[in-house]
Order: C-alpha cells, then structure tokens, then sequence
C-alpha cells in the first residue's frame, strides 16, 4: 500500500514511515492510504458474520502488505485483542456498541494496542529509542501508556491539560513509571496537541531524538479503529430483522468526536464495504465540525471545558483527512451532525437510564441523544423545512442523503460507547442518583501514587525537557 500526505498529494511513501514518523515533518501534513480496498463480498456477507479477529486480520492485511507478513499480523492482533466490542441492543432500533472492554476502558485501547505492537514490530532492529509524544483531553494517554509500557525500544510522554481530565483519568495518566511519563500541562487539550505537532517540525529536535505520534494523527491508530465498525455493522445487519423487522436496514453510525479520528475510522470501513449508510457527528460544546457542515466553513477555535472532555477539542487534526477523502457536498450528503452542551449531556445520561436501564458515560450520552433526537421527529422537522439554529443545541441544519431513511423508519442506529460511565463517575452519578461500579482494573489505579511532571505550556521549556530527559 501506498501512503500519501493530506497537504502533498506528491508524497508517497510505505506503512512503516507513515508509522514511524507519524506526521509530515515536511509539511505537518498528516498520512492517508491513496486508495481504500473493498473486502470480499462473499467475506462481508458470510452466514454466520466473521468475529472481530478474523476481521481485523482481513482489514489490516492489505494496508501493510509486504512489509508485515500474514502471520506476524496474525500475532499482533491476537496480542492485541485478548477483547472484542459487545453490540449491546438498548431499544429496537438502537444499539451500543461498547468499547471499554480494554485494559484502560476506553475505545483508544482498539487503536493503541495494535499501533504499539506495529511500532515494536518496525523498530526491532533499530539501536535507538523511538520516542513517542503524545496528547490527551482523556483517554488517549491512558490507553497508549498502557499499551506502551515496558514495550522494547519505545519510551512515552503523555501531555494532558492540568485541571481538565477527571480525577480517575488523571490517575490512569500520572501512575505511570519505567519507559512512560506524563506531564501536566498548564493550559488545554489543543495547547498540549500544539506542543506535540511543533516538536515534529522542529528538525534540530528530530536530529537528535527518533519522535513519533500516538495520536490519531498516527495512520497505525486510525485504521485499527475501524476494524470494530465493520464488525457491528455485520452484527446489527445480521440481528435487525430478528430486532426490529426491518429489512435491508439503513445502519447509521452515532459518533461521538472530539479529534475526529474515530470517525474517520468509520469513514475508512465503509469505503472498504461495512455497511453503513451515513454517520452522525456528534459532540459536544466544541461544535467546530458541526458549524462547518452547516455553514461551509472551517473555523477552528480555542476549546471549552465540558463533561465529555475526551471531545474538548477545537481544532480537530483529522479534520484534515475528512477534507482530503470527500468535498464539503459529500461530507453533508454522508453527514449528519449534532451537539449538546453541559445541561444536555446531563439530561441524556438521566433520559438514557430512565428509558432503557443503560448507563451511558458523557460521551456516549451526546450520541444517544442524537440518536433519539433524529429518530423521533427531529430530523423530519428538518427535512420539512424547519431551521435550526447551529449556534444552539441540537441537530444542525443540514439534510443528509439517508434522512428519509430515518423518517420511513428503516433506519438502525449504532452508538459508540467510548469509555466505561465509572471514569466520569461524578457526572453519571449526579445524573442517576447512582454512582456507577468501577471494575478491578480502574479501581487498583486509585491507590498508586502520582508522578506527573507540571510544565508550562511554553514550547522552549517542553524542548528543553525532552532534550534533558529523554536518550
């Protein structure tokens, strides 16, 4: 497979570099795949649906053809998957696709497991370090410092916003020790990001340290998230008739986006034939992606504190891939988009629980309430000419090419469920009135001391660290 770059369309380049680098330093372009292969049809259509291995195994193999053999991808994804994503039903038309059966329990342990192997796999034979920088507004630091740690021949910084992960978050992210550290930065989730992608740039640092990305900005990250897209979009294929009656439903993907590399994922398995008709972007008070859906225009911003702080980002990087793989026209023709702020994500959670007995986390919750919305009358409203305000909660006002779909009933949504309601055990609980149970392997974090190293948020005193600490 061949890789090219979302600001040089003359680049091409191979798996490995686009791995190893992570970004452009040329450019501070990000990797993309020039092409997306479709999968068999007679592998997609299988009775009974392939597991999520198997899969894994059949997306993956025709990116990094060549320089990863058939059986070393075998090994990586089983060292990777010792879980799957459980298609949990939550009403006849809806279902959570849960992805916080991982180590760190979060959706980033799909994508930063399998990048970790990859990376040990490429660096084998290298006599240096790999250092791998990395920002968070969560989950991310979390989920790669797990995947990362003792892993040979890579070392980890983390930058997460001081003050603005929750507490249980910032456990996960500042207990690390041996080849993984965090810093806490002064500042927020787009200030750490900007730290990170200013010390790819910089060739006197890259000259003396090998520096790769964890973020979804890393091509290794993004493609292994869409393996669990087309796996529940078979699932719920194979099941809605038994569900709901409908046949041949329209399967729309709910996603809840802060960076928006984990809709890019979904982007990436329905171009190479996951049956998924359209998406939902949904987030939160940092509404950059639904503003330019609905007015054209791209206006990155300066982020807001919110609930769902894992999507408090705004200026998304993955922004960048969205507008080289489709114009503005296809992106609303595919898209619909959606946002809550505070109280709403509140409500959702109370409005989740009281309906249907699941405990949704903040972000999932932005994604169950677009859902509900849409499908009980608020995108037919849309289509029947009334105007929402996209400075305003809700959906935007934008009619994507499956809105009929939902409107005639035929319609099937999957919301991603990105991390377990414990790691924001407060906000559920003040929702619910219950606080949710926090499984063993988030609960032994809590006692273990932290180790975070404050830093301002100063680019000249981040490089002057890096350069006195790391070898």
């Amino acid at each position: 497979m061949v890789y090219t770059d979302t600001r040089d369309k003359s680049v091409k380049t191979d798996f490995r570099t686009a791995v190893i680098n992570g970004m452009n330093k040329d450019t501070g372009g990000l990797y993309i795949p020039v092409e997306f292969p479709k999968l068999a049809s007679s592998f997609i259509n299988k009775t009974p649906e392939p597991g999520f291995r198997e899969i894994a195994f059949e997306m993956a193999k025709p990116y990094v053809e060549g320089e990863i053999s058939d059986s070393d991808l075998m090994a990586i994804i089983q060292d990777a998957y010792p879980f799957s994503a459980p298609v949990v039903p939550v009403d006849k038309t809806s279902y959570m696709l849960e992805l916080f059966h991982g180590p760190t329990c979060a959706f980033k342990d799909f994508g930063a497991r399998f990048m970790a192997r990859v990376m040990s796999y490429f660096n084998r034979n290298e006599s240096s370090t790999l250092h791998i920088l990395v920002a968070t507004s969560g989950d991310t630091g979390s989920a790669v410092g797990s995947a990362f740690h003792n892993v040979p021949g890579l070392d980890v910084t983390i930058l997460y916003p001081e003050g603005k992960v929750s507490k249980l978050q910032e456990k996960q992210l500042s207990t690390f020790d041996g080849n993984v550290r965090a810093l806490k930065i002064k500042g927020t989730f787009d200030d750490c990001q900007k730290l990170v992608k200013t010390a790819f740039t910089d060739e006197a640092l890259r000259s003396k340290l090998r520096l790769s990305s964890a973020n979804s900005i890393n091509i290794s990250r993004l493609l292994p998230q869409s393996f669990y897209y087309m796996y529940s979009s078979l699932v719920v294929r194979s099941r809605a008739w038994g569900d709901s009656k409908i046949e041949n439903p329209a399967i729309i993907a709910v996603v809840p986006s802060g960076n928006f590399g984990n809709l890019t994922s979904g982007l990436i398995a329905r171009e190479m034939g996951a049956p998924i008709t359209g998406f939902v972007a949904a987030t939160n008070s940092n509404r950059t992606i639904p503003d330019w859906i609905a007015t054209g225009k791209y206006e990155p911003r300066p982020s807001v504190e919110t609930y769902a702080n894992a999507m408090d980002v705004g200026a998304p990087s993955n922004y960048e891939r969205i507008a080289a793989m489709y114009s503005l026209d296809e992106v609303k023709s595919l898209f619909a988009s959606y946002w809550l702020d505070n109280d709403g994500i509140i409500n959702s959670i109370k409005n989740c629980y009281e309906r249907t007995g699941y405990t949704v986390d903040p972000h999932g919750a932005v994604g169950w309430k677009a859902w509900s919305d849409i499908k009980n009358g608020m995108m037919e409203k849309l289509v029947a000419g009334e105007k929402n305000d996209f400075t305003k909660p809700g959906l935007t006002p934008n009619i994507p090419k499956w809105a009929n779909k939902v409107i005639s009933k035929e319609a099937l949504g999957i919301i991603l469920e990105t991390a377990h309601p414990a790691k924001f055990s407060s906000t559920v609980q003040s929702a619910i009135g219950i606080s949710p149970t926090i499984p063993d392997r988030l609960e032994k974090v809590l006692s273990l001391p932290d180790k975070a190293i404050p830093m301002e948020n100063d680019y000249n005193k981040f490089k002057e660290w890096l350069l006195a600490n790391l070898k």
